[in-house]
């Protein structure tokens, strides 16, 4: 997920090492990404192509060290981005972070997506629900089945509303290049 993460924060550009494991640590809910995660990451991915790296002079005669996505980086972080399996699917963060760069992934990997999330949540619900009435779990047990359950039904509501706005933008975009308006 780090990889996904560094590799998606270096497409809007050039970025600085410090300020690139700020703002990862800032998606990833930490204040910075510590240095022995990031600089290793990123001396890999220059490594496999994936990242050039140049010398820069800093605002205090310093010099500091841009990071920026290569075209093998940009097609490596979209294959990576398309292998959205069972395991995927579990987890709230690979799904959020893919549907942040839904813009860059074509529609069947869009689709791909959506369907496996969506899956893996009413499964869940299921199970929540052979819980709640296998077993005698009191009050707050079932409160917490309740929310959880809830949880379920927000996210596969908003899943739908995804679904058809990533619809209506494809047709869009389709119909623009065919140059209807």
């Amino acid at each position: 997920m780090n990889d996904l993460l560094l590799l998606a924060n270096l497409l809007d550009g050039p970025i600085h090492g410090y300020a690139l494991k700020k703002q990862v640590g800032l998606i990833a809910g930490n204040p910075a990404m510590h240095n022995n995660l990031v600089y290793p990451v990123l001396r890999r991915f220059v490594a496999k192509g994936w990242v050039k790296q140049k010398k820069v002079p800093g605002q205090r005669g310093q010099t500091r060290v841009v990071y920026s996505l290569t075209s093998a980086g940009r097609a490596e972080l979209l294959q990576r981005l398309g292998e959205f399996g069972p395991e995927e699917a579990r987890s709230p963060d690979a799904f959020q972070l893919r549907v942040g760069l839904f813009e860059f992934l074509d529609e069947t990997t869009r689709d791909n997506i959506l369907a496996q999330r969506r899956d893996y949540l009413g499964q869940r619900e299921k199970k929540l629900t052979n819980l709640q009435g296998q077993l005698e779990i009191g009050h707050y047990g079932n409160e917490v089945i309740r929310f959880l359950k809830q949880q379920a039904r927000a996210e596969l509501g908003w899943i739908a509303n995804l679904d058809d706005r990533a619809t209506q933008i494809f047709r869009r975009k389709r119909d623009e290049g065919k140059g209807l308006r």
